[in-house]
Order: C-alpha cells, then sequence, then structure tokens
C-alpha cells in the first residue's frame, strides 16, 4: 500500500457552534487548512500516489467554498438570518451538516473521494482527513474505500 499526503492551506471563514453554551456560539473567524491522506495499491505513470499538480480544480472548490465565507449548520435556529444576509451580500453563506472540524473534515472526505473517482478511476482514495482551524485545534475524519485492501 502506498500513502501520500496534501496539505491545503488559507482558508479564512466564520462559523458559529449555535448549540454550545460559552463564547463558540458566537459567529467567529479561522484560517482553516485541510490535510488529506491518500492510498493506493499502485503507482501512476510517473510513480507517485496523486499527481498534485492534479488538483487544480479542487482547489477552486475549496476556494469557493470556505474563502471569506460563512458556515452555518443546516440545524441553526437562525439560519433563515444567514439566508437573508447572502441574499443581501453581507455573508457567503455556505450551509453544512456540522461546521465543526470533525464535520467538516466529514464532508471534505466525500467531496475529495468523489473527486479522485473522476480524476483517477478508483485508483486512489482519500482515507482520512484533518481540518484545523488554528496551530492548536483539529478534527479528524477517517474511512477506508469499500472493498479497500488494509494497509
Amino acid at each position: 500500500m502506498f500513502i501520500s499526503t496534501k496539505k491545503f492551506t488559507g482558508y479564512p471563514c466564520a462559523h458559529r457552534q449555535w448549540k454550545d453554551q460559552g463564547h463558540c456560539r458566537f459567529v467567529h473567524g479561522y484560517s482553516r487548512e485541510f490535510e488529506f491522506s491518500f492510498k493506493a495499491t499502485s503507482l501512476d505513470d510517473k510513480q507517485w500516489v496523486m499527481d498534485f499538480g492534479g488538483f487544480k480544480e479542487f482547489k477552486i472548490f475549496l476556494e469557493d467554498y470556505f474563502d471569506h465565507s460563512c458556515l452555518i449548520n443546516s440545524d441553526d435556529p437562525e439560519l433563515p438570518l444567514f439566508q437573508d444576509m447572502d441574499k443581501r451580500g453581507i455573508v457567503k453563506l455556505r450551509i453544512l451538516e456540522n461546521v465543526g472540524m470533525e464535520g467538516t473534515s466529514k464532508f471534505l472526505h466525500k467531496k475529495m473521494n468523489e473527486y479522485l473517482d473522476k480524476k483517477t478511476g478508483g485508483r486512489v482514495w482519500c482515507f482520512r482527513v484533518q481540518t484545523r482551524e488554528n496551530e492548536k485545534n483539529s478534527g479528524i475524519y477517517e474511512e477506508e474505500k469499500s472493498g479497500a485492501i488494509p494497509a
């Protein structure tokens, strides 16, 4: 089994954890970064797991979704207010099931594997995503590809 990683940094965005009783219930922001871990049972014609130059479209997705955006949970009771602010051009709203680092990692795991399936025909898969909100805090989601050979 071959493994490689790719990190994407510098995605300033805001979010809030409305269920928190402390200060995380307020809208606040971080510059997020994402690290993806990939596996493949064979290397490509360049002898790599993944050609990192091939992430152009995925980088565009990350920039559109996370750069200067406001992430709100789909069950946030104030969602209509955020949707109104989006319509008025006050925020660039992005709705996630869970805006936390763990939830964002799970969301990006799914998105990356959809991308890799198209890009590599399933030869490469993402098994781990770490989303970092700052140098101290991160959340990780791991899941092996269905039918994948364990490392």
